[in-house]
């Protein structure tokens, strides 16, 4: 069963900052750097910046709910859109420019079958929700503090 959940927040930083932070796994993209505390035992399995980064990492759901989840990333649209896909979940951040800003947007698919699919679709803006409002102030203020980008090479 399909259980869909999105959020978006308009940020007064430039799209290229708000993108080089989420696709930074390395560096940014990481408790240490403006992941919420819902997030833990963080690692980078291959790569560590854009498509081709393997990680994985413990999320808090809220309850006790506890999740190890691992996902490989694409970039079908570098500066643009990037795709975390693991087993049952899908997540695709979208950064938009907006004036002087952006418009930075998480969307996530689970596909998780039985009861447990059942529960997660109706609970899952309850666990997300929250999360996610937490991930994107937290990012907004990260991207603040970063700086400008520089021209890649």
């Amino acid at each position: 069963m399909k259980s869909k959940f999105g959020a978006e927040r308009r940020m007064d930083v430039p799209a290229q900052v708000a993108y080089h932070c989420l696709a930074d796994y390395g560096e940014h993209h990481r408790p240490e750097g403006f992941l919420p505390p819902a997030f833990s035992a963080f690692e980078v399995h291959r790569g560590g910046v854009g498509a081709g980064t393997e990680a994985s990492w413990t999320v808090d759901l809220g309850g006790g709910r506890k999740r190890r989840m691992s996902a490989t990333i694409a970039e079908p649209e570098p500066g643009r859109r990037l795709i975390e896909t693991g087993e049952g979940v899908v997540t695709t951040f979208t950064v938009a420019p907006s004036g002087d800003g952006c418009v930075v947007r998480f969307d996530t698919v689970f596909d998780e079958p039985g009861l447990s699919g059942l529960l997660l679709r109706l609970f899952i803006g309850r666990m997300l929700g929250p999360l996610y409002a937490d991930e994107l102030g937290r990012l907004e203020a990260y991207a603040r503090e970063h700086g400008p980008v520089a021209a890649a090479a």
